[in-house]
């Protein structure tokens, strides 16, 4: 089958080991299922992968992606969630991986994944839409309404604009009845959130009008001395990564002089991923896809993340 692989690690050139061609077909263990992919979409997680951020050499060769929606060996249409783990809630079970860490992922015509983690993809969703929810989407809407603790009306600030997750954030906090505010150095990605619903939009660093009840924070050591002044006593700050650095040492500090709170979120439990789909289909919300290629043209998707030049998701599709 064809697939697109992590081959070697490359911190500098990400790109050098990635491979696209025939791999072969995966076995499926007891319990496990096959689903014939018909769309995936591309996270940091895959250009982490390249770079051997939570990966080793000896794992390799791994197939990327995390994200899928296809159909079940029964042809119903479904999304896969992407964390492998037991329990109600598999973010909480130590022994957790997710799809490319441990097992192959779907950057393939065929992914192998265990039958509790499909959820029904909602007729009204397309592959392509569909594929997008399981990395970016779960994890903002975890961000949004399970560990913000908001109340319709409060005020959330999404800090750097235009990735994945911070333009799920934007779309869903207006949907849920939030103020969305948003930073980002560059003007055009400020004018296109501004497109999306966000209230008002804010250069990087810049003094807002007043301070906030929640910050969502997917940037990092950037962005965190902002993040800090930017919030209410007692609000919260929902971190789900760090692309710019991880967050200074020193300034954890203050989080107990201001009586702030700092909540890590990343990804959401199988149900919350079917609360999301629902979400979804009843709301009209819909993610926001940068580009759309063939899988075969994945090398062109993951050099547009590697050099920043997205706003909203990078989908790949398969024939079906």
């Amino acid at each position: 089958m064809f697939a697109v692989t992590a081959t070697q690690i490359d911190p500098d050139n990400p790109l050098a080991g990635l491979t696209l061609g025939e791999r072969p077909e995966p076995q499926v263990p007891e319990g496990w299922t096959t689903v014939t992919v018909r769309a995936v979409s591309l996270n940091h997680h895959d250009l982490f992968t390249l770079k051997g951020v939570g990966i080793r050499a000896e794992q390799l060769p791994m197939v990327l992606g995390t994200d899928a929606a296809g159909y079940d060996e029964d042809g119903n249409e479904v999304i896969v969630h992407s964390v492998i783990g037991s329990g109600a809630d598999e973010t909480l079970d130590p022994k957790r991986s997710l799809l490319s860490e441990k097992y192959d992922g779907t950057f393939a015509e065929r992914v192998v994944v265990p039958r509790r983690n499909l959820v029904p993809k909602p007729a009204a969703l397309s592959f392509e839409e569909a594929a997008c929810l399981p990395t970016a989407w779960l994890t903002a809407y975890r961000m949004l309404f399970d560990k913000a603790g908001l109340e319709p009306g409060s005020t959330v600030l999404v800090q750097g604009a235009g990735g994945g997750v911070a333009t799920a954030l934007i779309l869903l906090g207006r949907a849920g009845g939030y103020r969305v505010w948003a930073t980002s150095r560059s003007e055009k990605k400020r004018a296109r959130a501004l497109e999306l619903g966000a209230d008002q939009v804010f250069e990087d660093g810049a003094r807002l009008p007043e301070r906030v009840d929640a910050v969502m924070e997917t940037v990092g050591q950037a962005t965190w001395a902002h993040s800090l002044k930017a919030l209410r006593p007692g609000g919260r700050i929902v971190i789900s990564g760090a692309t710019s650095g991880v967050v200074p040492p020193a300034e954890l500090n203050r989080i107990f002089f201001l009586q702030l709170s700092v909540i890590g979120s990343t990804m959401g439990s199988r149900d919350q991923l079917g609360r999301l789909a629902r979400f979804m289909e009843q709301t009209g919300t819909r993610p926001l896809i940068d580009r759309v290629l063939p899988l075969t043209e994945a090398r062109e998707g993951i050099a547009a993340m590697h050099e920043g030049e997205l706003f909203g998701k990078v989908v790949f599709t398969l024939p079906g």
